[in-house]
This record gives C-alpha cells, structure tokens and sequence, in this order.
C-alpha cells in the first residue's frame, strides 16, 4: 500500500514539476495583420529573466531597441518604419524555474491604401465666361482707351470751330469786303456827281 502510494504521488506532481512558464500574450498576436508596428510586446504567465528578441524578415534581421523587462511582461521598440510583408518575432526568455523557453510569432504588414488624387477643381461660370464687352471692358489681349485718352464730342466740335476762325466762315470775310468796296465807289461816284451839277 505504501508503495502504490508513493507511485500515485510521484505520478500526479511530474506534470506540475514539468509545467514550465510560457507566453501568455504578444502584440502583435500570431497571424495577425497590423498597419504599422512601434513596439513589441510579450507578457508570460510568470516572472522570466534574460529576454531575447529578435525580429525577422526573410531570415534577415532588423534592428530593434533594447528589450525592457518589467515583471512577466518584455517590450521592445521597433526602431525602423516597416514595409508591407510578412515578419517573423523570435524569442527566447529563462523561466523562474531556470529552464530557457523560446517561441516565434509570425504576422504580417499590410499595405497602406494609396490615397486617391483629388479631383482639380472645374473653373466657375465667371472664369469660363467670356467678359461682356461694354465700356471700359474687353476681351483678353484687346487694349480700351480710358476716358482720360478718348476725346469727348464737345472738345471735338470746339476744335472744328476754332480751326474756321472762331466760328465765322471765311467766305463771309470775302463777302463782306466786296460789299465794302462796292458800296465806297458807288459813294465817290455819287459825290462827283453832284459836285459837277453844282457848277
């Protein structure tokens, strides 16, 4: 009986001898696909010691901070933006019982949706519409003489007048001499006339 005893107990504690400490969690999860990453984190289900992490792409590694031990839980900063494709985290810590355990966590950066062009602008109904034509206005590459370069109508009808002798015509002048000298001899003639009728 004392050794069937004996048997039964060394069988039920071997497991809970053998049950060594393992990873409870990690950001990023196994297989999952994230956006971008900045940092690691692994958290056990009891205290570790010596933590190593690495991480990998295509069986190169990348460069990464150093590894922060706070407890059961190890972060580490991934220093480097990282490009669309499937990683690798691999690691490997010492239990509190002493025994090294180590893992990998595959999971993957998805590609960042390319934002797509803004559409230019269409030009509004005053920039697609020619200018009215009117005063003071014209279409593109015609000059509009300003009002100070256009000469008015009264200035115009003022300079006509002054280019005919101040508004009285020339062939009145003509006209009104001959009407002088006729009427002077028709005068002398009457006056020897009657100067020779008297004597």
């Amino acid at each position: 009986m004392a050794a069937i005893a004996g048997g039964l107990f060394l069988a039920l504690s071997a497991p809970a001898a053998y049950a060594h400490d393992r990873l409870k969690s990690s950001n990023p999860a196994k297989d999952e696909k994230v956006s971008s990453l900045e940092t690691i984190e692994l958290e056990y289900t009891s205290k570790i010691r010596f933590p190593v992490v690495a991480l990998l792409q295509d069986d190169q590694k990348l460069p990464l901070g150093k590894p922060k031990l706070d407890g059961d839980t190890v972060r580490v900063e991934v220093t480097e933006p990282l490009s669309a494709g499937k990683y690798v985290i691999a690691w490997r810590v010492v239990s509190i019982d002493g025994h090294p355990i180590e893992g990998e966590i595959p999971f993957t950066v998805k590609e960042s949706p390319t934002p797509s062009p803004s559409p230019s602008p269409s030009p509004s109904l005053e920039e697609a519409s020619p200018s009215p034509s009117g005063p003071g206005t014209a279409g593109a590459g015609t000059e509009v003489p300003s009002a100070a370069s256009t000469p008015s109508l009264s200035a115009v009808g003022a300079d006509d007048e002054t280019s005919q002798g101040g508004g009285v015509p020339g062939w009145l002048w003509v006209g009104g001499g001959v009407l002088v000298v006729v009427g002077a001899g028709v005068w002398l003639g009457t006056a020897r006339k009657n100067t020779t009728d008297e004597s």
